[in-house]
C-alpha cells in the first residue's frame, strides 16, 4: 500500500481528533454503539453511530463531559498500521461491521487505526499530537444519516460538532 494522508489543515486535523474523542465517549458511555464514518466538514465534523440509544440534545452534556475527560488526559493519538485481512478479523471480532465493510471497499493491502486512550478506529489521519491540543468544542445537533447516503441502508445516528483552536474561536 501507498500511505497517503488526505492534506488536512490545522483546523481539519483539529475536527477530525474532536471527531475521534467525541466517538470514544460516545462508545464508553453506550457501549453498544457501533461505529461508521467521522470525517471533518466545512464547519466543524460528525460521527455516524448505530445504536440502540436514540440521542437527544439532553445527552450532550454527557457526552461533552466525557469528552472534556478524555482531553484533559492528554492522550497521544498514535498510528500503527495492519495488514487488511488483519483488520478485517479485528474489527469482525468487535463486531464492527461498518469498518469490515469499508477496509473491504478499500480494496488496500495494509490500513491504518489511529488510538487515542483505550480507544482505536479506522482512520487514515492526520489527527493533532495529543487530545489535550483540543482547546474549544460544542457539539450542536443530530440528524438520521442512511448508511452510504442509500436509503436501502440502515438509518445511522449522526451527531454533529464543531471545535476551534481556543474558546474565544468558537464563541465568535
Amino acid at each position: 500500500m501507498i500511505h497517503m494522508e488526505f492534506k488536512m489543515n490545522d483546523l481539519e486535523k483539529l475536527r477530525h481528533s474532536t471527531a475521534h474523542v467525541m466517538a470514544q465517549a460516545v462508545t464508553e458511555l453506550y457501549p453498544n454503539t457501533k461505529l461508521a464514518i467521522g470525517p471533518p466538514i466545512k464547519d466543524g465534523f460528525y460521527y455516524d453511530f448505530d445504536t440502540e440509544h436514540i440521542f437527544t440534545p439532553d445527552d450532550f452534556a454527557k457526552i461533552e463531559e466525557r469528552m472534556q475527560q478524555i482531553i484533559d488526559g492528554d492522550f497521544s493519538f498514535n498510528i500503527r498500521y495492519m495488514k487488511s485481512d488483519e483488520a478485517r478479523r479485528y474489527f469482525e471480532s468487535i463486531g464492527e461491521k461498518y469498518k469490515v465493510e469499508i477496509i473491504d471497499d478499500l480494496g488496500e493491502d495494509q490500513v491504518s487505526l489511529y488510538k487515542q486512550d483505550t480507544f482505536e478506529d479506522l482512520c487514515k489521519g492526520p489527527h493533532v499530537h495529543s487530545t489535550g491540543k483540543i482547546k474549544a468544542f460544542k457539539l450542536l445537533q443530530i440528524a438520521g444519516a442512511y448508511w452510504r447516503g442509500s436509503e436501502k441502508n440502515k438509518m445511522l445516528q449522526r451527531i454533529y460538532g464543531t471545535a476551534f483552536p481556543s474558546k474565544k474561536e468558537l464563541r465568535e
